[in-house]
């Protein structure tokens, strides 16, 4: 029953899941979705991965430790006063920034942000997260999960895109 899924172990998801690219497909809460920015790939890699300056132009969430952007560096954050402690699997330079995350001790989440350029000077950026943990759909879901996605996405587009205007 989904109402009790915890998924696989924080290390398996870490190893066997977000390293590998792939979300946990059995998680009860899943989203994935996808805007263009009118902006270099450049300019969009930077603001994901510059995350201590993500208040500057994201609303819901702050880095509260963070020592380096590499593979099995640890970072600390909080979205929406939600404290997690999280850990880098994949970070493919303007192509794809991953990593897997514990909030509250027993959620489980896989976050990967996945970055294309596009011929026109635009990029896309695909969001996809699977999030995990027993009674978890009793209070949140897929649903809530993706408007948050997109609520980022059209965020990191509104900062995008007047960061390309400026250094034009």
């Amino acid at each position: 029953m989904k109402l009790f899924y915890t998924g696989p172990s924080t290390a398996d998801l870490h190893e066997n899941y977000a390293k590998r690219g792939v979300v946990d497909e059995n998680a009860p809460v899943r989203s994935t979705s996808t805007l263009e920015i009118d902006a270099p790939v450049a300019i969009v890699w930077q603001l994901i991965t510059d995350m201590r300056a993500w208040p500057q132009w994201r609303t819901d969430a702050h880095v509260t430790q963070l020592d380096a952007v590499e593979v099995d560096a640890e970072f600390r954050w909080v979205i929406n006063g939600m404290r997690i402690k999280a850990l880098f699997a994949t970070v493919d330079p303007e192509r794809e920034i991953a990593w897997t995350g514990v909030a509250l001790g027993c959620m489980r989440a896989i976050d990967r942000i996945r970055f294309e350029a596009l011929d026109d000077g635009r990029t896309r950026v695909t969001m996809q997260e699977s999030l995990a943990g027993p009674l978890l759909t009793s209070f949140y879901s897929s649903e809530k999960l993706r408007a948050g996605h997109e609520e980022m996405l059209r965020q990191l587009k509104t900062a995008a895109e007047a960061a390309a205007v400026r250094v034009q």
